[in-house]
């Protein structure tokens, strides 16, 4: 790669990473109920892990008529339900985030301990989130594979932390 390409990638990279910091920014407005939280999970975000398999790709690669065309249209698809999955998970992130950040504010003590986890996993998520976004990109073109494991798992760490700090009683137990 010579020094023009280089300047573009990084100009890219630079540029999704400012992307995702905006689009990560947390929501303004609080809509956490206790509905929402019993309906959070990391599993409603499972089936985005088999979306892009290129199992299928290849299953379909052997169909008699199947051309360049139509696996093209097929992952053009595929990747626009994936962002709609990226685009869900960063809103409920932003959302659990405001409400711990909510907790902390109202708790009776000082909670660092909380503070320190937050910003952890903020910062787990952005850059998570800039990753399977590039390679998402690259994908699109064709271009590598894309892992959103590791993105849920932050998402489910930080659930599994409002969910023990949520007592019992507000989710009707």
């Amino acid at each position: 790669m010579g020094l023009g390409g280089l300047f573009l990638a990084c100009t890219l990279g630079a540029l999704l990473i400012v992307l995702t910091l905006r689009k990560a920014a947390p929501p303004e407005k609080l809509r956490v109920t206790t509905d929402w939280i019993d309906e959070l999970s990391t599993e409603r975000y499972r089936p985005m892990l088999r979306i892009l398999d290129s199992d299928e790709f290849r299953v379909l690669r052997s169909q008699p008529g199947c051309d360049r065309e139509a696996i093209s249209r097929l992952r053009r698809q595929r990747c626009q339900i994936f962002g709609n999955y990226l685009r869900s998970l960063q809103e409920d992130f932003g959302q659990v985030c405001l409400a711990l950040q909510s907790l902390m504010v109202h708790a009776k003590q000082d909670r660092p301990d909380l503070a320190n986890v937050l910003i952890r996993r903020r910062l787990q998520f952005t850059w998570g989130m800039t990753r399977v976004r590039w390679r998402l990109a690259l994908y699109r073109c064709g271009v590598g594979t894309v892992d959103a494991v590791n993105l849920l798992r932050t998402f489910g760490h930080l659930e599994d932390e409002l969910r023990s700090l949520i007592p019992s009683v507000a989710l009707g137990a």
